[in-house]
């Protein structure tokens, strides 16, 4: 009795160009000269403080269009 071997899975392909978006959250971060400043303030707060807080809305965007135009249409 011959054993059959199970079907191979579908390869995986994340060589998408939506994928490079996701470098967006990680390197604004790290460009200090657009925060590294008091002014502008928003209510009060420091230019520092209220732009890293933008940043999250920012990489949620990213993920969020990068999971969209990527995923499978079955």
């Amino acid at each position: 009795m011959a054993s059959q071997d199970p079907p191979e899975p579908a390869r995986r392909s994340d060589r998408s160009p939506w994928n490079w978006l996701l470098l967006v959250p990680v390197v604004v971060p790290l460009l200090t000269f657009l925060f590294n400043s008091d002014g502008p303030r928003l209510a009060g707060f420091p230019a520092f403080y209220w732009m890293q807080l933008a940043f999250i809305p920012l990489g949620v965007a990213c993920t969020v269009i990068v999971y969209l135009m990527t995923r499978k249409k079955d």
